[in-house]
């Protein structure tokens, strides 16, 4: 039988006023060109405000986990996941997926 704890989560809504923003990463995953999802934006402050912004304004999902955050602002640029964080970039991964592969304003799947 399938191992379906991944799926049974609730993914958690977004709820942060944009004020109340400190930090942000974004994930770039694409199935056909990256064996790993990538760090491909990071940053804290008020960078880190126009980044949810930014996601908000085009329909790009938002996933809440300020400790998963944290360790992903330690990695570089176009770096890949390390293997440790595999299951909680995991669970991002099928949080974008049970939004059931809508398009964003700009019309990138995701």
């Amino acid at each position: 039988m399938p191992d379906n704890r991944l799926t049974k989560k609730k993914p958690p809504v977004y709820q942060t006023p944009i004020d109340q923003v400190t930090r942000a990463v974004a994930l770039r995953f694409d199935e056909q060109t990256d064996s790993v999802p990538l760090v491909i934006a990071q940053a804290k402050g008020e960078i880190a405000k126009r980044i949810v912004e930014l996601a908000l304004e085009y329909d790009i999902p938002i996933y809440s986990d300020s400790g998963l955050v944290e360790q992903l602002l330690e990695l570089d640029y176009y770096s890949a996941i390390p293997p440790h964080l595999y299951k909680a970039v995991a669970q991002v991964i099928v949080y974008v997926y049970q939004l059931g592969g809508q398009k964003t304003k700009n019309g990138t799947d995701f």
